[in-house]
C-alpha cells in the first residue's frame, strides 16, 4: 500500500511541476498557486529550484540512490558533504 501510494504521490507531483511550471528554459514560478485562475508562470527560476526541490524529490522517489547516503550528507543547497567517522 505505501508502495503504491508513494507512486501516486510521486506522479500526481511531477505531473503538477511539469504542466504548470515548465516553460521552454526551464522551469518557473507561478502567480498564484492558491488561485487556479492566476498561474501565469513568471519570467524566472528560482535559484532554489535545482538544488532544492529536484533534491528532495530524488531522495524521496529514486529506486535507489547512487550515492550512498550513509557516507555523504547533502545539505540544502544540493552540494555533498562527506560524513567522518568520530
Amino acid at each position: 500500500m505505501i508502495s503504491s501510494l508513494a507512486a501516486l504521490y510521486h506522479h500526481i507531483l511531477i505531473q503538477g511541476i511539469e504542466k504548470y511550471t515548465r516553460v521552454s528554459g526551464g522551469y518557473t514560478t507561478i502567480g498564484n498557486v492558491r488561485n487556479p485562475l492566476d498561474l501565469r508562470p513568471k519570467d524566472m527560476m528560482e535559484s532554489f529550484f535545482l538544488g532544492e526541490t529536484l533534491k528532495y524529490l530524488y531522495l524521496l522517489f529514486a529506486d535507489r540512490h547512487e550515492i550512498d547516503l550513509d557516507s555523504w550528507v547533502i545539505n540544502t543547497e544540493a552540494h555533498l558533504l562527506p560524513v567522518y567517522p568520530e
